[in-house]
């Protein structure tokens, strides 16, 4: 694992760095805001009829692949297979999804049911596409922010498909009741149910919307603070260090990618991912335990002039806070996106700046945290 390097310059800087704290959040929200309502009131039927066939796939066999080849791309295809395989909606099933970074060794495990999710790069012969259209921004974070949500509502709403078929009578979204409370529960034919799917893709783009201006307006002042702190840090030749689980660790992915390489053309800035060594990780794991797995890197390359972003669903998770814990010793500067009410993150202030999602629902969370840490990236470089 090697730091991005650079050196700043003000090639491709944001215009936000004239506006009060305020107005550049109402602007970055803004832009999020109507793209999300009219993106996915245009995609609901799709969205709907494409969970309904990935069930059928699913039924007989077919795995889901998803490729990128860039590293902004890759933790997509990572974040994808993640979800699909280990669920965290308690009871529902894992479904078979890899990630790969071409579409070559993709090829090479391809059968007739599969289903594939191109980031980037061709789509391997005969296999049958999942193709997310791109979303109506011009702006690379917002379009990534809206994918995500995109194939998060693939994973959630391809569930209640497997319910349907499954329930005698074909009756209303069975053990997935609780979370889909607005399906119709006399919906027995697949249009009925495909409908029911449609109108509730709508109502969660609605909950993302307002969950990030939650996120995004609570958090403004903390968000501005942690990327002047960043900045001056980043200018001082300090490295960013990134970390979470799951699909937390896909999104510490996607986080240095953005900062080594933004697509607006930012000055690349040193980022390391803690999460992106399997040997290291599971070396740790298995000889000293789970909690130690982020911990251990922090004391191995952090150095007083860093910062450590970390990002958690609960605010709980061990490996976290033992990494911030570690991280404050040895005076690094810490931020933390976390969910739910913060959890202990929150609750003892074990980061110099924490911005909280509240919401309970893992993929909402992971959504409004993608805002927050994109918006930070662009605040890192308005920053004066």
């Amino acid at each position: 694992m090697r730091p991005g390097g650079g050196q700043p310059s003000t090639r491709g800087q944001t215009p936000l760095g004239g506006l009060r704290v305020d107005d550049r959040f109402a602007v970055l929200l803004a832009a999020r805001t109507e793209a999300n309502r009219a993106f996915f009131a245009a995609e609901a039927d799709r969205i709907a009829r494409l969970c309904h066939e990935m069930a059928e796939r699913f039924a007989r066999g077919g795995r889901l692949l998803a490729l990128g080849s860039s590293p902004a791309a890759r933790s997509d295809a990572r974040h994808v297979a993640v979800e699909f395989v280990h669920p965290v909606i308690v009871g529902k099933r894992a479904l078979p999804a890899v990630a790969f970074e071409s579409a070559s060794q993709a090829a090479l495990l391809a059968a007739p049911d599969d289903m594939v999710l191109a980031f980037d790069g061709d789509v391997p012969d005969g296999c049958w596409e999942i193709a997310i259209p791109a979303p109506p921004s011009d702006d690379h974070f917002v379009r990534q922010e809206l994918t995500e949500t995109y194939y998060h509502l693939l994973w959630e709403l391809v569930h209640v498909f497997f319910d349907h078929r499954g329930q005698e009578g074909g009756r209303g979204a069975g053990a997935a009741s609780f979370l889909y409370p607005f399906l119709d529960e006399q919906a027995s034919e697949p249009e009925a149910v495909i409908a029911d799917v449609a109108a509730s893709v709508v109502m969660k783009a609605d909950e993302i919307g307002a969950l990030r201006e939650q996120t995004l307006y609570e958090g403004r002042e903390t968000l501005q603070a942690a990327a002047r702190e960043l900045r001056a840090r980043l200018d001082a030749g300090g490295t960013l260090l990134a970390l979470g689980n799951g699909g937390s660790a896909t999104d510490a992915m996607d986080i240095v990618a953005d900062f080594h390489a933004a697509p607006q053309g930012w000055p690349p800035r040193r980022a390391l991912d803690l999460t992106e060594d399997p040997a290291i990780l599971t070396a740790l794991a298995n000889d000293i335990g789970t909690d130690a797995i982020f911990s251990r890197q922090v004391i191995a390359y952090g150095k007083g002039g860093d910062a450590l972003i970390a990002l958690s669903t609960s605010g709980n998770s061990g490996s976290v806070i033992a990494a911030l814990v570690e991280a404050r010793k040895r005076g690094l500067l810490t931020i933390a996106c976390v969910g739910y009410g913060g959890g202990k993150v929150a609750a003892d202030a074990l980061a110099d700046h924490v911005i909280v999602t509240r919401s309970e629902h893992i993929p909402r969370i992971q959504e409004a945290q993608a805002s927050a840490y994109h918006v930070l990236r662009e605040l890192v470089e308005a920053a004066p």
